[in-house]
């Protein structure tokens, strides 16, 4: 069972009452997407923690019986109707496991009361929604008003929003209820303050992004203060395809500071004991808008809790940037794994700096007896390469497999005579069918190394190199794959461990061994020069005309730009991968493969 972290203010006798209590618990868990049967069962499993935890409340993650984000399964009546159903189920399973006594908040697929197919709604009118369960019944929900459409967000396609914030009152305080994006924009706040809730509790599916510094806290605090109220975020954890989220859960008292904190990337159930403000009475006229919200009251315990003794509060760290991000790329491929039925992963092993990185990523993520490398040497390949993977394998524990393709490159030739690029790129397409005849044999899930520097630029082998069903490092620039290397094996100095990554494939300069003496440099900017570039044309949309006046040479930004709109057809059929930019290859980043617009020059 996992640790369990309290936060506590002191108890403050007020006349002849008390100030409310409360203990809340925030499950920050793993959803899987459409395993309803499985979600709910979790929910039982933490909802039953936080009851042994003396919790009055616990609150569970967006969408948390179905998975998020669900993506067009949310047009399908029959998903809607399962979760209907499993929500229902779950009402009477957790009276049934003696836990009706518990105020269970949770996320799930709902749809609208007047659900209608018309132009301009999602099929089926869905609804984003989050359900307050008691005592074996449902006794409100609320649907999410606010509907991101931006970044990696499709929420218009798929909801139709609410219009009503729902407020329970739990032991003589009121809280009230918001969904992920709601925190965001204007209207539950102000609704909860209009209210006079003493709570208002978050519930998110919100993903990982590399340096969004402490936006979450800064948010919190503010609306916090905007509701004059307390605040508690509850966060997904876990991988779904190409997002990443990372927890984060916490909780701030009405002023904006921070009670309790829960770590990232890691499952945890967060309890903090809250004196909160009593409700008052008579609420809102339920026909009252505030930011166009109505208000709702449940009362599902109005008797105040005499005082107890609270836990002392307890703050997760947060992680340094590199940190955040391999712990990131680690989750993600971990629960791609898991998630998808596979157990062990293969990849082929150059040697170099990428395809190193992402076996030990491997190993961290799902143990190194399941991870196998295959070293595919040619007639180019250096002996320092071959050195290297093997003192790998050696360091990390992973299945090592040599199978020279060079009898193979020459039974090809004799047949079709190809030479030059032509004759290059066949030797990465050789290896990769051989990978993909051991994963048909084995079941191993094929791992492409390819980073994004290479993706954006097209400098891959389509249906070679860029083979695979994931690419943990799709998302992470060359320049950040050394810095992740050099973080990995610090780490493991710190702790007393052998670093994983031999020296020597941190400091060789990057080669595709395609042809004699081959660099990345022959063909590619230096990729310092090329990352900066990159990351001002594809994070940012800038133009060639803004970087030539931010003193970039003309001649290397119109050959990037060049590189990066010819390979758009070959991101497309790259493997998913995790993301942790603001502006990934695939969700983030849309444009299309036949389009004729060139940037103007200066």
């Amino acid at each position: 069972m996992p640790e369990i972290d309290t936060a506590c203010e002191h108890v403050v006798a007020v006349y002849a009452g008390y100030v409310p209590q409360l203990r809340l618990a925030l499950a920050q868990v793993d959803a899987t997407v459409g395993d309803l049967a499985g979600n709910s069962e979790r929910v039982v499993t933490w909802s039953r923690r936080a009851a042994e935890a003396g919790a009055h409340v616990v609150a569970f993650p967006e969408m948390m019986l179905t998975g998020y984000p669900i993506e067009d399964l949310a047009l399908r009546a029959s998903f809607v109707d399962a979760s209907r159903r499993t929500l229902a189920d779950l009402a009477a399973r957790l009276k049934a496991e003696q836990l009706g006594d518990l105020v269970v908040v949770v996320g799930y697929l709902d749809r609208a009361e007047s659900a209608a197919d018309r132009l301009g709604v999602p099929k089926g009118s869905p609804h984003n929604a989050a359900a307050v369960i008691t005592a074996g019944e449902v006794v409100t929900t609320y649907a999410k008003h606010h509907l991101p459409n931006y970044g990696v967000f499709d929420e218009f396609r798929y909801f139709v929003p609410g219009d009503t914030t729902s407020v329970v009152q739990v032991h003589g305080t009121d809280i009230a209820i918001a969904i992920c994006e709601d925190l965001w924009q204007d209207g539950p706040s102000q609704a909860a303050y209009n209210a006079e809730a003493g709570l208002l509790l978050v519930i998110n599916g919100s993903p990982y992004e590399r340096r969004k510094d402490d936006v979450r806290l800064e948010m919190c605090a503010r609306r916090a203060r905007e509701g004059a109220c307390a605040l508690a975020y509850v966060n997904l954890v876990g991988g779904q395809d190409e997002l990443v989220f990372d927890g984060d859960s916490l909780v701030v008292d009405a002023t904006g500071t921070l009670l309790a904190r829960a770590a990232q990337f890691e499952e945890q159930l967060l309890v903090s004991d809250l004196d909160l403000p009593a409700a008052t009475a008579p609420m809102p006229d339920e026909s009252s808008e505030f930011s166009g919200l109505r208000v709702r009251r449940t009362v599902v315990s109005s008797q105040l809790l005499e005082p107890y003794a609270g836990r002392p509060a307890v703050l997760a760290r947060r992680l340094d940037d590199l940190a955040e991000v391999y712990c990131a790329v680690t989750l993600g491929l971990r629960d791609y794994v898991g998630k998808n039925g596979f157990r062990s992963v293969l990849l082929g092993l150059s040697g170099g700096i990428d395809s190193t990185l992402v076996a030990v990523i491997a190993c961290d993520a799902i143990g190194a007896h399941n991870v196998h490398g295959v070293s595919n040497p040619s007639v180019w390949s250096s002996d320092h390469s071959r050195i290297d993977a093997a003192e790998l394998a050696r360091r990390t524990g992973l299945h090592l497999e040599s199978i020279p393709i060079a009898p193979l490159v020459a039974a090809f030739l004799a047949a079709v005579r190809v030479d030059g690029i032509a004759e290059e790129n066949l030797q990465a397409r050789i290896r990769a069918v051989v990978w993909m005849a051991l994963s048909n044999q084995y079941g191993h899930l094929v791992l492409a190394c390819g980073n994004k520097s290479e993706l954006a630029t097209g400098y891959s082998t389509i249906y070679g190199d860029a083979v695979g069903g994931f690419a943990p490092i799709k998302d992470v620039p060359k320049t950040l794959v050394w810095q992740l290397a050099c973080w990995r094996n610090a780490e493991a100095k710190r702790r007393g461990e052998t670093p994983p990554i031999p020296d020597g494939v941190i400091a060789k300069p990057p080669s595709a061994e395609l042809r004699p003496g081959q660099l990345d440099s022959d063909s590619l900017p230096s990729y310092d020069l090329l990352d900066d570039v990159l990351d001002d044309y594809v994070e940012h949309d800038r133009s060639i005309i803004d970087l030539v006046a931010d003193g970039f040479d003309p001649a290397v930004v119109e050959r990037v730009l060049r590189l990066v709109d010819a390979a758009e057809y070959k991101r497309r059929q790259y493997p998913p991968g995790p993301k942790i930019s603001a502006r990934n290859f695939g969700r983030d980043r849309r444009l299309p493969i036949t389009n004729a617009w060139r940037e103007p020059h200066p």
